[in-house]
This record gives C-alpha cells, sequence and structure tokens, in this order.
C-alpha cells in the first residue's frame, strides 16, 4: 500500500489519535535505508528519477489542506513511503510545517516517525529536536535479528551505533518497537523470545525514553509468513517496564 499524494487522510491512528499524514518520498514507490520485512508499503522499489517533492511543493500541499479541513488534527505525522529524514530539505520541511501548524491548528503536534538510521546527520538530529514528538525505531536488542527484520540498506549497520545516535535525546523521545514471529525463507524470526526480551531491556534502561510504543502487525504485510503477536504477549512483555515507572503504550 503506498500513499498516493504528499498530503493523505487525516485517518484514525491507534497510536497518534486523529492524524494527518505527510509522505516525502515518491508516491510510486517506496524509498527507505530500511526495508522491513512487516512493512504496510511493500519493499524497497529501485526508481531511476523518483519524484521526491520540493519543500515549496509540501508547504503548499499541507496549507491547501489544512485551509479546506473542517476538523482539526490532533498531529501532523511524517511517514509515508520511505523514512522521511531522507528527504533532502527536511530540516526545511520541519520549519515550514511548524509555521503553517501554528497558523491554523496551533493545538496539533508535529510528530516524526523515523527508523533513526539517519540520526548520524546533524541536519536531521536539529530537525528532529524542533518536532513536538520523535518516534524512533529499534526492533530489536541483537544485530542478526535487526538485520533479519528490518533489512538496513547498509549491510554494515549496528544496533550499538543505532543506540549511540538515539542518545543524542536523552530521552527526550518515544522508543517504538514491533514486535513479531515468523519465518523467512525456512527462518525462524522472533523478537519476542525471552533472550531477545530481556537484552531490549537493557537497551531501554540504557535509553530511558519518556515513552515507548510497542505493537504488533496490523495490515499486510509482504512476507506473508509472519504472525501477529497475542495481546497477552505484549502486556507480559510490558509488564517489567511499567511497574519500573516507563509510559508503555501497546496497540494490539
Amino acid at each position: 500500500m503506498l500513499f498516493p499524494s504528499i498530503v493523505y487522510g487525516p485517518v484514525h491512528s491507534r497510536r497518534l489519535g486523529l492524524s494527518l499524514g505527510m509522505n516525502l518520498m515518491p508516491t510510486e514507490a517506496k524509498i527507505c535505508t530500511f526495508d522491513c520485512i512487516y512493512c504496510e508499503c511493500g519493499f524497497n522499489k529501485p526508481v531511476s528519477h523518483p519524484s521526491i517533492p520540493t519543500r515549496d511543493e509540501v508547504r503548499e500541499a499541507l496549507e491547501k489542506c489544512l485551509q479546506s479541513m473542517t476538523e482539526q488534527p490532533d498531529v501532523i505525522t511524517f511517514s509515508g513511503n520511505g523514512e522521511p529524514t531522507l528527504h533532502p530539505d527536511f530540516e526545511g520541511v520541519i520549519d515550514d510545517t511548524t509555521a503553517i501548524r501554528n497558523r491554523y491548528c496551533p493545538k496539533a503536534q508535529v510528530c516524526v516517525l523515523s527508523n533513526s538510521t539517519q540520526l548520524c546527520r546533524e541536519e536531521v538530529v536539529r530537525a528532529l529536536r524542533k518536532a513536538d514528538q520523535r518516534i524512533l525505531k529499534l526492533d530489536s536488542a541483537f544485530d542478526d535479528t535487526m538485520r533479519a527484520i528490518d533489512c538496513p540498506v547498509n549491510k554494515e549497520l549496528t544496533v550499538r551505533q543505532i543506540i549511540e545516535h538515539l542518545q543524542q535525546f536523552d530521552g527526550d523521545f518515544t522508543l517504538q518497537t514491533c514486535f513479531l514471529s515468523g519465518t523467512r525463507d525456512g527462518k525462524v524470526i522472533d523478537n519476542t523470545t525471552e533472550r531477545e526480551v530481556e537484552a531490549w531491556y537493557g537497551v531501554v534502561e540504557q535509553l530511558k525514553p519518556k515513552k515507548i510504543m510497542i505493537y504488533v502487525i496490523d495490515r499486510a504485510t509482504p512476507v506473508k509468513t509472519l504472525g501477529k503477536i497475542s495481546r497477552e504477549r505484549m502486556e507480559q512483555i510490558a509488564r517489567p517496564l511499567t511497574d519500573k515507572g516507563y509510559d508503555v503504550e501497546i496497540s494490539a
């Protein structure tokens, strides 16, 4: 499922309320630094001349949409057909979005869903600090599992590198993890085992995020042999963290 425009929705998000979506990637293909086996947009598709919208086009599309809306969104959410922080003028887009939000829907929050791979870039970190919500992904504490689930384009990417980049926010972000189990090409993939979850708890203790979002597969996935984790298991995973005072939201 690809998003056919720069601005889409609003949709009622399980996690964010009434969300007006922002897509900074092409409408004809997904472009991402990950190729997650559970991504609702499918797998990355090579595009010779990707039609990435300009900063002006994004600004004009958002303003036009907000002018016509009768109900104000709770959030303006950057997600779409790939990794939004790949946009060449991502910081400028965030600046424009904040200004437009202040004019048309001042109570709405600017939210960015990111896979955390571009946190090595100073301008991306700076832009994310300007957003009201930074929802940043980490699907496993182990390199092998992270690579099996997220399939990073950079084959040398490690969990340690992601953690170090996340530490730049001093806990002022939401940590997002998708829990799943299944197989791919006969290989078992499961980040809900005791070993996986205990190691993930250790990462949480290192990062101390202000909020944690854990969720399960909710839509069709490009790999068809993945299973949805039960609500009971998700509550089991969350309980030790809530007992320690962490704000954990479960979408299951």
